[in-house]
């Protein structure tokens, strides 16, 4: 939702610490805009070795102290740590376009003349307010916007609208861009410059928050393809439905329940009960990702049942999901040539 009077993104001092304009740690950061179970990439740069370096790994372990004191290393040694603004596939060891699961951020870098591009974003009605600004450098800007529902195409072409409108590097608009990690020192210069990120807000975005009204320059939707029959609809998954699927696809991979219920609870404040939703999306989507593996249904009950705490009477929730999730299962082997396989 657009904000009717927008905040000053130059001037934080005048704001209470704890609140709108507060540095936040590396960790803090991280935890804001990831969930534990994200792959990012981490890219550590050494300009005078030639160095360079790429992990992919979850947002938990790139937080842990072990993968900190590595990153703190490398710093110390000359080398800039950078960071995905966008999640990797689980099945991706690289950062190509192919190789991203989900949109979280659209961003902006102001290099030249960064001082007035803030002021012009701040005073613009076309975007809502930022949810971090770093400060990269001596008057440099990384702005970024915690968003949901957008495709790689959308998102690109809306920060090149953005670039152009505001003054950003238009070479910076790419989904596998790198941004540098608040709370390491840049070495680009003679002189250190420690990377600060101020957090601006909690409002996660959609594309329709940003308003740009030149139709030629405005991204376009493209038809999405539902997952259950592969039928086009008129419109882009809403976010629930992309919920149940990052759900499905991190349980397939291991990831524990509980662990996907804190994750998705804490990407989803604007549900008057996060927890409770949470909840509801996964204990569904272990009943259908444990089904179609061919656990015993007596088996996915008693997971189910603890899952759904959420629930008056658990054990009976339990019994009705899976029975509906067997029901929807047998519908669609009916619907399904013999010839075709499904991958949970």
């Amino acid at each position: 939702m657009q904000n009717q009077t927008k905040r000053s993104l130059d001037s934080p001092s005048d704001e209470s610490p704890g609140t709108v304009g507060r540095a936040v740690s590396t960790i803090d950061y991280l935890q804001d805009n990831y969930h534990p179970c994200d792959r990012l990439a981490i890219v550590v740069r050494n300009r005078v070795t030639g160095e360079t370096i790429q992990h992919v790994a979850t947002a938990e372990k790139i937080g842990s102290p072990e993968f900190q004191a590595w990153l703190r290393h490398k710093n110390a040694r000359g080398a800039d740590v950078y960071i995905t603004q966008n999640t990797i596939r689980a099945d991706a060891r690289t950062r190509t376009k192919g190789d991203i699961e989900m949109i979280r951020h659209v961003y902006l870098d102001l290099d030249k003349s960064a001082d007035e591009a803030l002021r012009k974003i701040a005073e613009s009605s076309l975007v809502p307010d930022v949810n971090f600004l770093l400060r990269t450098s001596p008057a440099k800007y990384q702005v970024i916007w915690k968003v949901e529902g957008m495709t790689v195409s959308q998102a690109e072409a809306l920060q090149r609208v953005m670039a152009a409108e505001f003054g950003g590097d238009p070479a910076a608009t790419d989904s596998t861009r790198v941004l540098r990690l608040p709370g390491f020192n840049n070495k680009k210069y003679e002189q250190d410059f420690e990377v600060r990120a101020e957090w601006r807000g909690r409002q996660i975005y959609r594309l329709s928050d940003f308003r740009f009204p030149d139709g030629d320059r405005q991204p376009q939707s493209r038809p999405y393809r539902g997952a259950a029959r592969g039928k086009p609809t008129a419109a882009e998954p809403s976010q629930s439905e992309r919920d149940w699927a990052y759900a499905r696809r991190r349980l397939a991979d291991g990831v524990s329940p509980q662990q996907l219920v804190e994750a998705i609870a804490h990407f989803r404040q604007d549900k008057p009960d996060p927890t409770y939703y949470a909840r509801q999306t996964v204990s569904r989507a272990y009943a259908s990702v444990a089904l179609a593996r061919g656990d015993a249904p007596s088996t996915v009950e008693n997971v189910v049942s603890r899952i759904a705490t959420h629930q008056p009477n658990p054990d009976t929730y339990a019994r009705q999901i899976v029975s509906e999730m067997i029901e929807a299962q047998r519908q669609l082997n009916l619907e399904q040539p013999l010839s075709s396989s499904r991958v949970p």
